[in-house]
């Protein structure tokens, strides 16, 4: 090999070397970013642990809050007032007057409709017409049976009053006279029994008028003419009028509750499809239990409102306790222990630092967020309502800003 070509060949060499230097280089310090990384990672899970841990050690280890520690709660004043319990159900708005039309009798093929679902009917109003042309035949035979008996009838009385004016005469017979009598008689009997037939085919005939019972809205008109009208199908009334004027809120109440509401009981009813909150009073308990849903029917009478509809679902809260100027409190802030429920309370040592007192309570009823206290609080006594949780008896507190 030629001299010339030997330092080519190390520079080419060198420079191989020097390649693969970089790049074990740049993928020592790759590792290591990765690994530092990797670390900081498991730092940040580690200080994360630390901080679970110090703060259950907090809540177990009670021995640096009585080295002095002051607790941060907040308080509220005890206060009387008038507490009410309601029973939370619910039902539905329901009209009182709801009339399903049927006919007076047997039914028949409508030959008429003056009425559409949602038009407003007045009572009496002529609703549908069926068919009354046989009727109408019956009367027309009735009527022309009446006319041929008045004209036998008058011919009859002709031909006994002859009779009787030939017998004040001596002429004739007895047998003849009373005759004569009595063909009068059956006449008239007849006269009045086809006139009664004439009375009953025009009775018969205005039950061809169906009407309205009630004024209202039409709410189902489920007919059309040529169809036949008997009232109502298996698919339910043909129609049905209801008047909203005299509206009721209805709900069925466990019997478990039978003791403790009465006739006349405070009730809220909220309708929220309408946006409407109403302060009425029970007009109706029912006296039967019903058998299957175990409860008993209640009824409140509602002010007309045009926003309401029978049928939408009401919230009813029928009130059943009542305790005026009572002890109420929050009922998160009551706590139990193996001697019964408690609450804290804030109280001045007479050095004047403030510290939380355990007080026994007994409870009444509990209605929403609120708790009736029967007994072991008085009014003015400051109730610990936040940072409760982890107090104990004769620790020192102070309020929260």
């Amino acid at each position: 090999m030629s001299t010339k070509f030997i330092p080519v060949v190390l520079l080419t060499l060198v420079l191989a070397a020097c390649g693969d230097s970089q790049k074990e280089g740049n993928a020592q310090l790759n590792d290591k970013k990765a690994a530092l990384e990797k670390l900081k990672t498991e730092r940040s899970k580690s200080d994360e642990k630390i901080k679970a841990l110090e703060a259950e050690i907090a809540k177990l280890d009670t021995s640096a809050a009585k080295s002095g520690s002051v607790a941060l709660v907040a308080v509220a004043p005890v206060a009387t007032s008038d507490f009410k319990h309601y029973i939370d159900l619910r039902g539905e708005i329901t009209a009182d007057n709801i009339s399903y039309i049927a006919p007076r009798g047997m039914g028949g093929q409508v030959k008429a409709l003056f009425v559409k679902a949602g038009d407003p009917v007045k009572k009496g109003q002529l609703l549908l017409k069926l068919d009354d042309a046989i009727i109408r035949q019956q009367i027309k035979a009735a009527k022309e049976q009446v006319s041929g008996l008045k004209t036998q009838l008058s011919f009859a009385q002709n031909i006994y009053q002859r009779q009787q004016n030939l017998w004040s005469q001596g002429i004739g017979t007895e047998v003849q006279l009373i005759t004569a009598k009595n063909n009068v008689e059956a006449l008239e009997s007849q006269l009045r029994g086809a006139q009664e037939q004439v009375k009953i085919s025009e009775e018969q005939l205005k039950t061809t008028d169906v009407t309205s019972d009630v004024s209202g809205i039409a709410d189902v008109v489920d007919i059309k003419v040529g169809e036949f009208f008997q009232g109502a199908t298996a698919m339910g009334p043909q129609i049905k009028i209801v008047n909203t004027s005299s509206l009721k809120a209805t709900v069925n109440v466990p019997e478990n509750y039978v003791a403790r509401i009465r006739r006349g009981a405070p009730v809220v009813i909220e309708v929220p499809a309408a946006g409407k909150t109403f302060q009425v009073t029970l007009t109706r308990l029912s006296e039967l239990v019903e058998p299957t849903q175990r409860g008993f029917l209640a009824e409140a009478n509602i002010p007309y409102d045009p926003s309401l509809k029978p049928n939408q679902l009401a919230t009813i809260r029928i009130q059943d306790y009542a305790a005026p100027n009572a002890i109420t409190i929050p009922v998160n802030v009551v706590q139990t222990d193996e001697k019964g429920k408690y609450v804290f309370v804030m109280e001045k040592t007479a050095s004047g630092k403030a510290i939380a007192k355990k007080k026994f309570v007994a409870l009444g009823e509990v209605y929403g967020p609120s708790v009736e206290i029967r007994q072991g609080l008085n009014a003015g006594e400051l109730v610990i309502t936040e940072g409760y949780q982890n107090l104990y008896e004769g620790q020192q507190v102070g309020t929260l800003n």
